[in-house]
C-alpha cells in the first residue's frame, strides 16, 4: 500500500470496455456524507477522501496485493444503495516490531449514484468485476519460475486434521481461511480426517475430476499420505498433476515455511505464516513439484516431497511427539533432550553426486577417479574436512573390512548389505505405479561405477532434503525450490561437540550454518542415494513419518507433482 498527494482526482474514463481507467465517486459504507473518489487502473485501485481541503491524501492499493471483490445489497430492505468490498493482504509493519507481514485491509464503499437500487446493484458488480478481472492479471511472480494457474472458479477439497499441531488446525481454518476463501470466491468442501491414512485411503478412491485443487489444512504428515493415496491410483499420472495446496496447521510445517520462503517473501513464522500460504491459495498460481521415490527394506515404494532423515533429525522428529502440544517449540525441546544423550550411529553411504566428476567427501572414496583426483573439503569454508578416528570396536567395520583393488577400484565386503561399485541391473519397478527409477540398482545389488561411496561409518546424522526448510524455524537449503530436481544431501560425522551440534542449528534458523566452518558437516547436491544402517537400533523417517528400519535408498523426479506456490 503506498500513499500520494493529490489536489485533483484521476480522470474518469474507460478504454474499450477494458479497465484502464475507471473512476467513481461513492460515499462511505457508515457515513454518507463522507465521500471518496475512488479509480482503478490495470495494478493500482487509488482512493481519495473528497473535501475542500488542499493536498489530499490519496491511499493506493497494489492489485498483487488483492484476493478478491464482491458487491452486495445492505441488509435494510429500504436502503436503495449498493456496496461493494475489496479484500487486501499487503504487507504491513509488525506490531511492537522492525518486521512486515500481510495483513488483511478491506476497502467497502457504498454506490448510491440514482434512486433505482437495481440500477446501483448493477454498477456496485461493475466495480467488484473489474477489480477481480484487474487482480487476476496482477499475480505476484518470482523471476526465473514458470507458473501455471488453477482453473477459476477454483473448486477445492479442504483435508483437515483436528488434531495435528496443538489441535488447533479446524480452529485456525474457520478463524482465518474459511474468510479468504470468500472473499477470494474459491468453493470449497471441508473433509475433516478422523483417522490415519483417512486422506490417503480418500484420495486414492475420489473422483478427482470434481476437483481443481487438493489443500491441506495440517502438518506435513497428511500431505505425505495425500501423494502416495495418489501415486496408488491406476489414473497415477493424471492424478499426481492435481494442484496441491498447503496450508499451516501443524507443528512442523516444514513445506509451508519453504512456500512462504519461495515467494520471497519477509520470514512470517505462526498466524502470519498461514495467511501467506492463504493467500498464495486465493491467488492461485501453480509451479512443478519435486518428489522422491524411495525404496525402503521390504521392498515398500513410497513418494517423498520433503525428506528422508536417519539418526539425529529422525531421533528428534519422533521423540519430541510428546511435546505436540507446545506446538512448533516442540523441535527445541527434542534437540535439547537429544543433545543431552548424543548418540552416534554406524552405517554406509553412497550418492550419484550431479556433478559430471565430482570431488571425493572427506574420508570417502571415488569409485573410478583419475590419478590426478585432488584432495576433497567439506563446503563450509575455511577448515579442512580432517578423518574421524573409527574409535568403534565392531568388527563390522568398513575400514577394518574393505579392500581397495587398484585394478578394479571396488568395495568389497562380506555382507549381503555392502554397498559395492560393480555396475549392476536398475531397478525393477514392475510392482508399483509410478515412474521407473531408472537409477536405481535394487537394494540387493551394488551401486554403479559412476556413484560415490562413503567410507566413514559413524554418523550423528544423515538428511537429504528437497525443500528449503526442514520446520518454520529451520532454513535448511537457503538456496533451494520446490523443483530445482535436486536431493540436498547433508551428513554430519562422529566426532562433532554437542556444543557445535547446537551451534549448527542455531545457525540453522537464519540459514547460516553453510559458513559456519565446521569440520564435521558435508553437503551434497545429488540425483540419487543409498543408505545402509549397521547399527541395530534407529530411526528412518521420511517427511517426518517413521518408516521401517533398514537399507533405504531414494531417486529424484523432477517435477512430477504440482504445487499452488507463490
Amino acid at each position: 500500500m503506498e500513499k500520494e498527494d493529490a489536489s485533483e482526482p484521476d480522470p474518469s474514463r474507460q478504454r474499450n470496455g477494458v479497465v484502464g481507467v475507471l473512476y467513481g465517486e461513492f460515499t462511505d459504507t457508515l457515513n454518507d456524507r463522507v465521500r471518496y473518489s475512488v479509480s482503478l487502473t490495470e495494478s493500482a485501485l487509488a482512493i481519495q477522501k473528497i473535501s475542500s481541503s488542499p493536498g489530499r491524501t490519496k491511499v493506493v492499493f497494489n492489485l498483487t496485493d488483492c484476493i478478491g471483490c464482491r458487491a452486495y445489497r445492505g441488509r435494510d430492505s429500504t436502503d436503495i444503495g449498493a456496496y461493494f468490498s475489496a479484500y487486501f493482504y499487503p504487507f504491513k509493519r509488525r506490531w511492537m516490531s522492525s518486521g512486515v507481514a500481510r495483513q488483511r485491509v478491506e476497502q467497502c464503499f457504498r454506490v448510491a449514484l440514482v434512486q433505482d437500487p437495481v440500477a446501483n446493484l448493477q454498477e456496485a458488480e461493475r466495480w467488484a468485476h473489474a477489480i477481480r478481472d484487474a487482480s487476476v492479471q496482477q499475480i505476484p511472480r518470482r523471476d526465473g519460475v514458470v507458473y501455471t494457474e488453477v482453473r477459476r472458479p477454483c473448486r477445492v477439497m479442504v483435508l483437515v486434521n483436528p488434531h495435528s499441531g496443538r489441535g488447533q488446525a479446524l480452529q485456525l481454518f474457520t478463524g482465518h481461511v474459511q474468510g479468504m476463501l470468500t472473499e477470494a470466491a474459491v468453493p470449497y468442501t471441508l473433509v475433516i480426517t478422523e483417522h490415519q491414512n483417512h486422506a490417503r485411503e480418500l484420495v486414492r478412491k475420489a473422483d478427482l475430476s470434481q476437483w481443481d485443487a487438493l489443500v491441506i489444512m495440517s502438518g506435513d504428515g497428511l500431505l505425505f499420505e495425500v501423494i502416495n493415496g495418489l501415486m496408488e491410483r491406476e489414473d497415477w499420472e493424471e492424478a499426481i498433476q492435481t494442484p496441491l495446496g498447503i496450508l499451516p496447521g501443524g507443528s512442523g510445517n516444514a513445506l509451508a515455511a519453504s512456500i512462504h520462503n519461495y515467494s520471497q517473501s519477509p520470514p512470517a513464522w505462526n498466524e502470519e505464516l498461514l495467511l501467506s500460504c492463504g493467500f498464495m491459495l486465493c491467488k492461485g498460481l501453480v509451479v512443478s513439484l519435486d518428489l522422491v521415490s524411495v525404496h525402503l527394506a521390504s521392498k515398500q515404494r513410497v513418494f517423498s516431497f520433503l525428506s528422508l532423515a536417519w539418526g539425529f533429525v529422525a531421533d528428534v522428529d519422533i521423540e519430541s511427539e510428546k511435546y505436540r502440544h507446545i506446538g512448533a517449540i516442540r523441535f527445541l525441546m527434542g534437540t535439547l533432550v537429544r543433545l543431552a544423550s548424543l548418540r552416534v550411529y554406524q552405517g554406509r553411504l553412497a550418492y550419484l553426486p550431479i556433478k559430471e566428476a565430482p570431488k571425493p567427501p572427506r574420508n570417502s572414496i571415488k569409485t573410478s577417479p583419475p590419478p590426478s583426483t585432488p584432495q576433497h573439503h567439506s563446503f563450509c569454508t575455511s577448515l579442512p574436512c580432517r578423518p574421524v578416528p573409527n574409535t568403534s570396536p565392531n568388527q563390522n567395520s568398513l575400514h577394518n573390512r574393505s579392500s581397495t583393488n587398484s585394478n578394479h577400484n571396488t568395495i568389497t565386503n562380506s555382507s549381503n548389505n555392502a554397498i559395492t561399485t560393480k555396475r549392476p541391473e536398475s531397478q525393477s519397478n514392475s510392482n508399483t505405479r509410478g515412474p521407473p527409477d531408472s537409477l536405481l540398482p535394487g537394494l540387493d545389488q551394488p551401486v554403479p561405477e559412476s556413484w560415490t561411496v562413503v567410507r566413514e561409518e559413524d554418523f550423528v546424522l544423515v538428511l537429504a532434503i528437497y525443500q528449503s526448510h526442514l520446520a518454520e524455524d529451520l532454513w535448511t537449503v537457503p538456496g533451494a525450490l520446490a523443483n530445482d530436481g535436486l536431493i540436498h544431501l547433508f551428513y554430519v560425522t562422529a566426532g562433532i561437540s554437542r556444543p557445535a551440534l547446537l551451534r549448527l542449528f542455531l545457525a540453522m534458523e537464519k540459514g547460516a550454518h553453510l559458513a559456519c566452518g565446521c569440520p564435521h558437516l558435508v553437503y551434497e547436491k545429488v540425483k540419487a542415494l543409498r543408505l545402509e544402517p549397521l547399527s541395530p537400533q534407529g530411526m528412518i523417517t521420511v517427511d517426518g513419518e517413521m518408516v521401517e528400519y533398514g537399507p533405504v535408498q531414494a531417486h529424484i523426479h523432477p517435477g512430477l507433482a504440482r504445487l499452488i506456490c507463490g
